[in-house]
């Protein structure tokens, strides 16, 4: 069923928002390297943070669709003509995957721009959820949240061109704190999530967590790129190994409540990844580390790294005096500052507006 989104946004506004994550095990949720490490029962980690995207959807003028981008820009295309290379190129392509001519999409994000916090397939998987919500006025079936994880996931390495993992969008469908089994297999879902706390718990978790951004914008595809390159190789192999049992034993000590145990190995993993690209970490991003090793506190960078945000978990009196400390590392940096942000238990939510 053909769905005419500009005569049906004429009576109606549509909204949606989803969270952003920080994430521990990253990486592993690409099957280049899931699918070869099925015996070492891959897993990733990750933490859906308050920062939201939110997606408005308008009428616009006929076979045209229009994106607005906060901090990114605002352009319009014929919907057939959109080039998918564009900044916003990930957004014309959800719109095409719906035949959504005659739309305008205004994006808003609580998030740096390209902080290393999921934010283009937050944004994905919002304006996906929108679009879907819009075509529930006339009658379409909803598309459910895995749907839509599988839809955004499959739009944004078609237009990527290099592998991508699911957790991004696993984490704004979903929110809360999950742990994401990579099952490999053939027919079934694939993954399997485990969410560690109820939503009181995850409202409360927020006191073991701080979020910093460092003030300069991160690029994954290189170090990402990387990664790939030397795990196909067989270079780094025995360390991806390293990384999928620390992340399960991290995700144990976790669900125990043994908060000593779950720091050690998320400093342990980014000891790890360090290893393997020293580069993730700028000079600030390192002081940020060192800073929370003397805290008591876990630290990773979010993400593939090399700019963007960096997170830290412990006890919540830890977490109160390393923020003292961040606060004055980020000082030597405009715009870096920490982040105010919470646990979102809530994940992917959408409404209609009539008009």
């Amino acid at each position: 069923m053909k769905i005419d989104f500009h005569n049906i946004l004429q009576k109606c506004t549509v909204e949606a928002s989803a969270p952003c994550r920080v994430d521990m095990g990253g990486t592993l949720d690409i099957g280049t390297f899931y699918l070869p490490l099925q015996r070492h029962d891959p897993l990733t980690f990750n933490i859906a943070l308050d920062l939201r995207t939110r997606v408005r959807l308008f009428s616009h003028r006929k076979g045209y669709v229009r994106i607005s981008s906060v901090g990114v820009g605002e352009s319009e295309f014929r919907m057939d003509e959109a080039p998918y290379t564009h900044p916003l190129g990930l957004m014309f392509a959800v719109a095409a995957y719906f035949g959504a001519g005659g739309v305008s999409v205004d994006i808003v994000s609580a998030s740096p721009p390209r902080s290393a916090l999921g934010g283009s397939s937050v944004a994905a998987v919002a304006l996906i959820g929108a679009f879907s919500r819009a075509a529930e006025v006339c009658g379409r079936p909803p598309m459910s949240k895995e749907i839509i994880v599988r839809v955004a996931h499959a739009i944004e390495s078609a237009v990527a061109q290099v592998p991508c993992g699911l957790q991004d969008q696993l984490a704004a469908a979903f929110g809360g704190i999950h742990a994401w089994r990579w099952l490999g297999e053939a027919e079934g879902p694939g993954f399997e999530g485990n969410a560690l706390f109820p939503e009181k718990q995850c409202t409360a978790f927020s006191d073991n967590l701080l979020v910093a951004y460092c003030g300069v914008t991160h690029e994954s595809k290189d170090i990402n790129s990387t990664w790939v390159r030397q795990f196909l190789s067989g270079e780094t192999r025995s360390l991806w190994i390293d990384i999928a049992e620390n992340t399960r034993a991290f995700v144990g000590a976790l669900g125990d409540g043994d908060m000593d145990r779950a720091v050690a190995f998320l400093n342990r993993e980014t000891d790890i990844r360090r290893q393997m690209t020293p580069q993730v970490l700028d000079d600030m991003g390192r002081q940020l580390v060192s800073a929370a090793a003397d805290a008591g506190c876990g630290a990773k960078f979010a993400g593939a790294g090399g700019g963007g945000c960096i997170w830290a978990l412990g006890e919540s009196s830890n977490i109160r005096r390393l923020e003292k400390t961040w606060v004055q590392i980020l000082s030597e940096r405009p715009d870096a500052r920490i982040l105010d942000v919470g646990v979102d238990s809530k994940g992917l939510l959408c409404k209609v507006t009539e008009q």
